[in-house]
């Protein structure tokens, strides 16, 4: 019982901590504005809580149902703020599902090799992500018109919206989240699985 136990309490902490990396980090005016912080930290998050999760369960398939709790738990964090009045596009569901079947994938085609999860698929969550959340992002009606429209009180002055400079390939948002999410996810989510040796030795 105080396995099992102890795993739910991993998957909600861990989804928890992601769906909120970076602060306000699915509400549509930082997510499209802040791409590359939300590369990063979405990322690296993902990588550290599935990769935890999945060495914990032994299961391939458990960074795939650990993307979907946080995909349920965004698209209720959506429904209420739609039922607040908000305009649907106001929160953006960042688009995990994918990344984590590419890092189970992985897992499971290396046998289930925690040094090639952690490598590989840590590089492939890091490229990939990027990629699926700024195609998600384009599907959203005027972002930063609905983020002068409808501030939030909580909103810092740092993070208030600004019109993105994007101009050349080198300065693009897919670019640098891509690279800086590869790269950071990797160590990261190696950190994790070291932490999690530590903890079961």
């Amino acid at each position: 019982t105080t396995h099992y136990l102890f795993i739910v309490v991993v998957a909600v902490n861990s989804t928890l901590l992601t769906i909120n990396a970076g602060d306000y980090i699915f509400y549509t005016d930082w997510a499209w504005t802040s791409f590359v912080v939300f590369s990063i930290s979405q990322s690296t998050m993902l990588v550290v809580g599935a990769i935890y999760y999945m060495l914990f369960t032994g299961v391939p398939g458990a960074a795939t149902y650990y993307a979907t709790i946080m995909t349920i738990y965004t698209w209720v964090a959506k429904g209420a703020w739609f039922a607040l009045g908000y305009p649907y596009d106001f929160v953006a569901v960042p688009v995990w599902i994918p990344s984590a079947m590419l890092l189970d994938l992985t897992y499971w085609a290396t046998r289930r090799n925690k040094h090639a999860a952690i490598l590989i698929g840590g590089t492939l969550v890091g490229l990939s992500l990027p990629l699926f959340n700024m195609i998600n992002l384009l599907t959203i009606r005027d972002p930063l018109e609905m983020a002068f429209k409808y501030p939030r009180p909580t909103l810092p002055p740092y993070m208030t919206p600004i019109e993105p400079q994007v101009g050349k390939f080198y300065n693009s948002p897919v670019a640098l989240g891509a690279g800086a999410g590869a790269v950071l996810s990797v160590p990261i989510a190696a950190l994790g699985a070291k932490l999690n040796t530590w903890t079961y030795r």
